[in-house]
């Protein structure tokens, strides 16, 4: 690679393509994005057309050409990555056997899920598949695929996934990457290839799922069809690429043991890297573009709590910062206030019918406490996940690198990092998952050895914050009051659904 070539980065969100051309030191020149809509043709389901999220890609690619006239034949590589578990069916002549794919918010799978669960515990097939059982894995939606679309799948040849399809029209060339793989419930941990006991467990056939392939390597060259949609140069390299949250690790610095990751948009999710799988009932894995593992817990309400809290309390009409002023003017504690952030339930675990609550108010809470106590309550229970990740891992979190939405809130970093015990660290460059991406490219180009080098070039960070002192002194013990009511509370979950609605 010489000194003024570029990369072309694609992110394939559940919302937009981006492309983005990103130079050999980690900068983002130049970024475009095309917004793509959720069908939802019933209650539960979710699913998108492969068709626009490439029509997007062309879009953006011709966008960001055009916003740099010389960047096309400086193009060194081309590097995707894609929202997970995008189940999408291409019969053998890599034409879509099906013109939708269910996302990873689909939930039709849902009794296929507890058919599963009902005849398997987990400690029976976690080492298989590194993962519980959920709705969210491709595994369970080619079982549903597989069962009422039948002519879908006896013409499909080959199972990708958003990026793998936009790869696909790329180059020609059919395969997955372990980060996806790692992610369906299909994959053995052990070997980093298709697991012979998930999928006899689950009725599915090998031949139909792509190769699995490294993050890192090319999987091939843009053709002369698709340079001619897209403006590329034909013979550009493009890499096999990775899932959209383990590019954004990397892209965060996120890629060595004892460092933590935690996400917080509508939900919040808190990832410890690790060098296997931690397999527990209560834990997802995914793998990294390094080649360790993320073990991941999620919260279904993390910044939707605060999206709440406004509607609820001020009907939309006032913004969140007037909200998260409000909370500062309440003390550390909220005075004992506690706030049970399970508005949606949980994704795992007996108890995914678990509710949100408001506990020990008295006639001196107001407002400001109400709303603290939902910054608090939503650390509480991310700062009981990572007790859990520690807990199974036995290599503590040293710091964590906080992104989303969440990160931009100085306060609730100040709540969490006190609560957590440990610092945060905001990332100065926000599109984590392109620097990932970029971080990729350059590797596979020879410019770094080894992808946590080419993170530690390209990553930086805009602040840190510290725990206080003093604000640990109150949270540590609230924090193990939170576990009390978080235990004494499932048993009365059951209970409130037998109410009448």
């Amino acid at each position: 690679m010489i000194e003024d070539d570029v990369f072309l980065t694609i992110d394939v969100g559940t919302g937009s393509v981006r492309a983005a051309l990103v130079d050999g030191r980690g900068k983002v020149l130049t970024i475009a994005a095309r917004e793509h809509e959720q069908i939802v043709p019933q209650f539960g389901w979710s699913e998108q057309r492969p068709d626009e999220w490439w029509a997007g890609v062309v879009a953006a690619v011709r966008q960001v050409l055009s916003d740099a006239p010389d960047a096309r034949s400086r193009i060194a590589a081309v590097s995707a990555c894609g929202q997970m578990h995008g189940t999408v069916l291409v019969d053998d002549r890599g034409v879509l056997a099906r013109e939708t794919a269910p996302l990873w918010n689909d939930k039709r799978t849902v009794g296929h899920v507890e058919a599963f669960e009902r005849r398997h515990r987990p400690e029976t097939y976690l080492a298989d598949s590194a993962n519980p059982a959920t709705p969210a894995w491709p595994g369970f939606k080619l079982q549903w695929l597989r069962d009422r679309d039948p002519e879908a799948w006896r013409r499909t040849a080959a199972v990708l996934m958003p990026k793998d399809y936009v790869n696909l029209k790329l180059t020609g060339e059919i395969a997955m990457d372990r980060t996806d793989g790692g992610a369906s419930f299909l994959m053995d941990p052990r070997t980093g290839q298709w697991s012979d006991r998930m999928l006899s467990l689950l009725d599915l056939e090998r031949d139909k799922l792509a190769p699995l392939r490294n993050p890192i390597e090319i999987i091939g060259h843009v053709t002369i069809e698709a340079a001619r949609e897209t403006g590329l140069r034909a013979g550009t390299p493009v890499l096999v690429g990775g899932a959209d949250y383990p590019a954004a690790l990397l892209g965060s610095g996120v890629c060595r043991p004892g460092i933590g990751s935690e996400v917080m948009g509508t939900s919040a999710i808190i990832t410890a890297i690790a060098d296997k799988p931690l397999l527990d009932a209560e834990v997802s894995n995914v793998g990294t573009i390094e080649g360790n593992w993320g073990a991941f817990m999620l919260l279904e309400s993390g910044g939707d709590a605060m999206r709440w809290a406004r509607r609820a309390f001020h009907e939309k009409q006032v913004g969140y910062e007037e909200i998260v002023a409000r909370a500062a003017e309440a003390p550390a504690g909220s005075r004992r206030l506690f706030f049970m952030p399970y508005l949606a339930g949980e994704r795992l675990g007996e108890h995914r019918n678990a509710r949100a609550q408001y506990f020990g108010i008295g006639a001196a809470h107001g407002l400001a406490h109400m709303h603290r106590a939902v910054l608090e309550g939503v650390a509480f229970a991310v700062k009981r996940h990572i007790d859990i990740l520690d807990r199974i891992s036995g290599a503590p979190m040293e710091r964590v690198i906080a992104s989303g939405g969440g990160a931009k809130t100085e306060l609730w970093l100040r709540i969490k990092a006190s609560v957590y015990g440990i610092p945060i660290l905001v990332p100065e460059e926000a599109e984590c998952g392109i620097v990932g991406c970029a971080a990729m490219a350059a590797t596979a180009t020879g410019r770094f050895s080894r992808v946590e080098h080419a993170a530690d070039a390209y990553v930086s960070y805009s602040r840190e914050i510290r725990p206080d002192p003093a604000w640990m002194d109150i949270y540590r013990p609230m924090q193990a009051f939170f576990e009390k009511l978080y235990f004494h509370s499932q048993s009365l979950y059951d209970d409130l659904d037998t109410l009448p609605s």
